[in-house]
């Protein structure tokens, strides 16, 4: 994620839409946003009245996050999965694909079992994922065009370019690099790295840690996510 341009290149969408009104069907209050970035989603989470932690290893994403309309009724946090209170939550919940930035099996038990740990009894983990079986990577690597967006502050066309390097193992990796448009100065290069888990694996990882009841639905819709899904979204209960 590059907070610079992040927010201008994922617009508002269904996604969205479909989070907001899973949480109302849930009734809860008192919400952990995990993996919040620039607080897209975070402040809307706040317009809605809900009670919100959000929490961001990435610093430059907090900084972007605390100057959003509703931000000053989120408590912000500089930190990962280890720092979700106790026993607290009614949802946690991580939204843009984060599950997907745990590389391996190790981070992810961690995080899922920090997550379980957060929530009250009766508590909801939802999450996004994409399905390998879709292969989204051969569609992103059709596209060669840039994507672009605004420097707020000096005004600045920017474009964001990114190259694929493709699987090692089962990690995909790629690089984003966005340039001034005018003089083709770079100005941020970042490395991302993605795993894909497939359903199955994902919800034997749920249950290990003692989540029951657990949903995974497809594609933005509360319908059962099945071998063609391309998203998966994970509602489980602990």
């Amino acid at each position: 994620m590059i907070p610079l341009v992040y927010d201008q290149i994922n617009r508002w969408g269904k996604d969205d839409e479909f989070f907001l009104a899973l949480l109302k069907k849930i009734n809860a209050k008192k919400l952990a946003d995990l993996g919040c970035g620039t607080g897209r989603l975070t402040t809307h989470f706040a317009k809605a009245g809900y009670h919100i932690t959000a929490i961001d290893p990435n610093e430059e994403a907090i900084e972007y996050a605390k100057r959003k309309e509703n931000s000053d009724k989120v408590t912000w946090i500089v930190g990962d999965s280890t720092n979700l209170e106790t026993n607290a939550y009614d949802v946690v919940i991580m939204t843009a694909n984060v599950a997907q930035v745990f590389l391996t099996e190790e981070s992810w038990q961690n995080v899922i079992s920090d997550v379980h740990r957060a929530l009250k009894s009766g508590g909801h983990f939802i999450f996004d994922t994409r399905n390998p079986l879709a292969k989204a990577w051969e569609e992103w690597e059709k596209d060669e065009t840039p994507d672009v967006a605004t420097d707020q502050v000096s005004g600045e066309l920017l474009e964001i370019w990114t190259e694929y390097e493709g699987f090692i193992d089962d990690v995909f990796t790629f690089y984003e690099t966005v340039k001034i448009a005018r003089t083709g100065e770079i100005v941020v290069h970042e490395k991302m790295q993605l795993k894909f888990r497939t359903q199955e694996n994902i919800h034997e990882s749920l249950q290990q840690v003692g989540f029951s009841r657990i949903q995974a639905y497809g594609d933005w819709e509360f319908q059962q996510a099945s071998a063609e899904t391309k998203s998966f979204i994970f509602h489980s209960v602990k």
